[in-house]
């Protein structure tokens, strides 16, 4: 593979997972290993088989057609695009209240900085980020370093925490509690609304697409996922280490409380790189994937989608600011986009079953059926989720 296109579809499969590791990912995943304990292990394995199910339909799907998600859903049915695209901008603009929320949990643990003015700091310097000449390039080149920033912190505060891995191990497959909602959380969370197409959209707007770069689309997805998969077991055993010796996590901020009685109080520090770099990458990959749904509505889109984005980001901050408290948004994002999920892939695999395909492309049999599975699980437990909730 040539480096010119290495780093577009490295910087594809970085711009997915973390814009899935995000503070909704931390918040989430720290809250139900708290209430299930090594048996959450086993609700991160049927996200992350339903994540590949999700991604690899979509993902190819969208780059061999070439044409990003509301064109492909216009494609099926005239207008269901534009429900598409308000669904997944609605779903996108939740979750970045509480990602400029985590951008300022993040850089009061770290710094001591006032949470409101660290989040308006940090939508300033996401808005930066998109007005650098080579905006694409940018992109790329942050979510990989903070990407593996991320990685490395948590591995050495899974390490720490010295969890019961013969448990956790037993738990993935053979879990002692279920929980319905905890799945749709953490699906909606991790591949749901936006996050399923920031990867394809990002390989299109890099001119990766068509038939003959399926190869290429596949690693960068299956890349993705695996990214967001070993972040999610590493946060998880660095909360089960914690919660398995008999303490309980703060409810206002559970995920710092890991970081905190893993590692002592220069644990809490670590919490607040590791947060603010989930949350302002987060921030990168909701914006831009949420304002690439609307490009298509209007040539005036297009030509001034940096404003927008500006505009999304801003939008964001100040509902923040005069909200506060994200920590339950995060939650509830998560299940919205995860409800969305059914809706935008069944769109994709009616798309794929079209006459209309490229010549000579057919789509594998095996991942319709998969797709087609997932659609029918995630309906499923979101419909179950919420009668429990009523």
């Amino acid at each position: 593979m040539k480096n010119a296109s290495r780093s577009p579809l490295l910087g594809a499969a970085f711009l997915m997972a973390t814009s899935a590791i995000g503070p909704g990912f931390l918040t989430q995943t720290a809250v139900f290993t708290g209430q299930l304990l090594a048996s959450f292990g086993f609700v991160i394995l049927m996200s992350v088989l339903l994540d590949l199910g999700a991604q690899l339909n979509i993902w190819r799907v969208l780059t061999v057609r070439e044409q990003r998600a509301q064109e492909v859903a216009d494609s099926v049915a005239p207008g269901l695009g534009y429900l598409l695209g308000a669904l997944v901008a609605l779903g996108g603009l939740a979750f970045n209240i509480g990602n400029i929320g985590g951008c300022g949990l993040g850089l009061n643990a770290l710094l001591g900085i006032d949470v409101r003015l660290a989040a308006a700091l940090s939508g300033i310097i996401a808005i930066g980020l998109f007005w650098m000449k080579d905006a694409g390039r940018a992109v790329d080149a942050v979510v990989k370093l903070l990407g593996f920033l991320l990685i490395g912190t948590t591995l050495y505060v899974a390490t720490a925490a010295r969890p019961p891995l013969g448990e956790a191990l037993l738990r993935t497959f053979w879990p002692a509690q279920f929980d319905a909602m905890a799945i749709v959380t953490l699906v909606g969370g991790t591949v749901g609304g936006y996050i399923s197409f920031a990867g394809a959209h990002r390989l299109l707007d890099a001119g990766i697409k068509g038939p003959q770069a399926l190869a290429q689309v596949q690693r960068s997805a299956t890349t993705g996922i695996l990214v967001t998969a070993v972040m999610r077991f590493l946060l998880f055993l660095a909360a089960l280490g914690v919660v398995a010796g008999g303490r309980t996590l703060d409810a206002a901020n559970p995920p710092a409380d890991v970081f905190r009685l893993a590692t002592g109080e220069a644990g809490y520090r670590l919490f607040g790189l590791v947060m603010w770099c989930a949350a302002i990458t987060s921030v990168i990959g909701s914006a831009y994937t949420s304002v690439s749904f609307l490009r298509s509505w209007h040539p005036a889109v297009e030509r001034r989608q940096r404003w927008i984005i500006s505009g999304f980001i801003l939008i964001s901050t100040l509902v923040l600011i005069g909200l506060g408290k994200p920590v339950q948004l995060l939650i509830w994002a998560g299940s919205l986009n995860g409800l969305i999920l059914p809706l935008a892939l069944a769109v994709v695999l009616l798309a794929a079953g079209r006459t209309s395909r490229p010549a000579g492309y057919r789509h594998p049999l095996g991942l319709t059926v998969a797709g087609w599975l997932v659609v029918a699980v995630m309906s499923w437990l979101g419909l179950w989720g919420l009668l429990q909730l009523g």
